[in-house]
């Protein structure tokens, strides 16, 4: 059956749940590290204290994936799943900045990261769902969009919460957290169950077209494992290719996303104790470096919308990694907090392709009705290189680099132009509109 062509406010609506959703990564990629230094690790510990989310990652993704694919109900296909995990994430939201040891912030990350999981992966697959092939890239890029806009804000709330509405640096109530942090946590809480709302309440999915083969074909069919693996073996050539990039790619966003912050701190301004004033003032201005990148973000994902109809997909995600790369790289040489400004903003060039492109190249390799559970595996590609590097780069910090954090970032940069020149092998799929993808 032809899928109708949406509009540009049905895509809109279709894709606003992932303002929300980015709050609760924003909020935990800006901060996360520096509440386990908060809470008195070491640089070597905080890839391991990381190592919970990534495993919930990889098997809540996958999973979740296979179980929307065969779900229909009173409430749809992907929405049961979409409010269940906004609700899941709220309460880690407000329950983090409370956390009075490293394992109790730890645990937390992992209900956090598991329930944003069950929200984020049913929303990507509404777009295969809800969109005809010649318009996956404008609706992945419309996701873009929105997580470039969420993270803007959820990254600077700490800055903005000291800067402009005068919010002390103390520890926020019943631990050594500060109350900018508890105050941006709260109210992430609110925008992520909010947007998310706001999407399953104005999107509406069809049934199947033959709900009784639906429903006999779910029962006929294999439990999730044997589904799960059975996608791994029979995955699409484009598949195979972008997995290598998505390794890649993620292993350098996993340097960026730890050490970042606490560079910043420490390595841009100076701080060595982490309970000084001047060390949570590096951390909120780490924020708002991110919420530059998220600006940028924005902007490019506009820009997305357009070049996706010129170019070729693996073009633009080739020059926007490389982009990514030479802001990160660039890091190494600055000395003042201002010019992190300009690095992040090059990074943000990238995030936006990262976001959308891999997506928007996979989306059209896929065999019908498999959607959400290909997504989910096509995930784990995302969550097996963040287990490796939490089990092997604590080691690699301690006797490689140095405990340099700032070495850290700069291999990051590395590992994307890596990633930029696998995707150069990517194969796409056409869109059915002819145009070149």
């Amino acid at each position: 059956m032809q899928k109708p062509h949406l509009n540009f406010w049905q895509i809109w609506s279709l894709s606003f749940g992932f303002f929300g959703v980015q709050f609760g990564w924003a909020l935990q990629s800006a901060n996360m590290s520096a509440i386990y230094e908060f809470l008195g690790a070491t640089p070597d510990r905080i890839p391991l204290l990381w190592l919970a989310g990534s495993v919930t990652g990889l098997v809540v993704q996958p999973l979740v994936g296979h179980l929307s694919d065969q779900t229909w109900g009173r409430f749809g296909r992907r929405r049961p799943f979409l409010l269940l995990g906004s609700v899941l994430s709220a309460i880690a939201l407000v329950l983090m900045p409370h956390a009075g040891t490293l394992w109790m912030a730890a645990a937390l990350l992992w209900l956090l990261d598991a329930s944003i999981n069950v929200s984020m992966h049913p929303l990507r697959a509404l777009v295969a769902d809800q969109l005809p092939p010649a318009q996956h890239a404008r609706g992945f890029a419309m996701q873009s969009l929105f997580i470039g806009f969420g993270a803007m804000i959820a990254s600077a709330l700490p800055w903005v919460f000291s800067n402009w509405f005068g919010v002390g640096h103390g520890a926020g109530g019943d631990s050594a957290i500060p109350a900018t942090v508890r105050y941006s946590f709260y109210l992430g809480a609110v925008a992520f169950v909010g947007a998310v709302a706001w999407t399953a309440v104005t999107t509406r999915e069809e049934p199947p077209p033959d709900l009784e083969s639906f429903r006999r074909a779910k029962t006929a069919r294999r439990g999730a494992l044997r589904e799960i693996l059975r996608a791994l073996l029979e995955m699409p050539r484009t598949m195979r290719q972008l997995a290598w990039v998505q390794v890649c790619t993620w292993l350098g966003l996993f340097c960026l996303f730890l050490y970042f912050p606490v560079a910043v701190a420490r390595d841009v301004f100076g701080a060595t104790d982490e309970t000084s004033p001047l060390y949570r003032e590096g951390i909120e201005w780490a924020g708002l470096c991110f919420s530059m990148y998220s600006v940028v973000t924005c902007v490019v994902s506009f820009l997305l919308l357009a070049l996706a109809h010129r170019f070729r997909r693996k073009t633009i995600h080739t020059v926007c990694l490389c982009c990514g790369a030479c802001g990160l790289i660039s890091v190494a040489f600055i000395h003042s907090k201002w010019p992190l400004l300009f690095s992040m903003a090059a990074f943000g060039i990238a995030w936006a392709s990262i976001l959308s492109m891999p997506y928007a190249m996979l989306a059209g390799a896929l065999p019908p009705g498999r959607t959400g559970i290909y997504l989910g595996v096509f995930n784990l590609f995302i969550v097996l290189p963040q287990i490796a590097a939490s089990l092997g780069f604590g080691w690699l910090m301690k006797y490689a680099l140095g405990n340099s954090r700032i070495s850290a970032v700069v291999a990051g940069g590395v590992l994307l132009l890596v990633a930029a020149v696998l995707t150069l092998r990517v194969e796409e799929a056409q869109p059915s509109s002819g145009r070149v993808g």
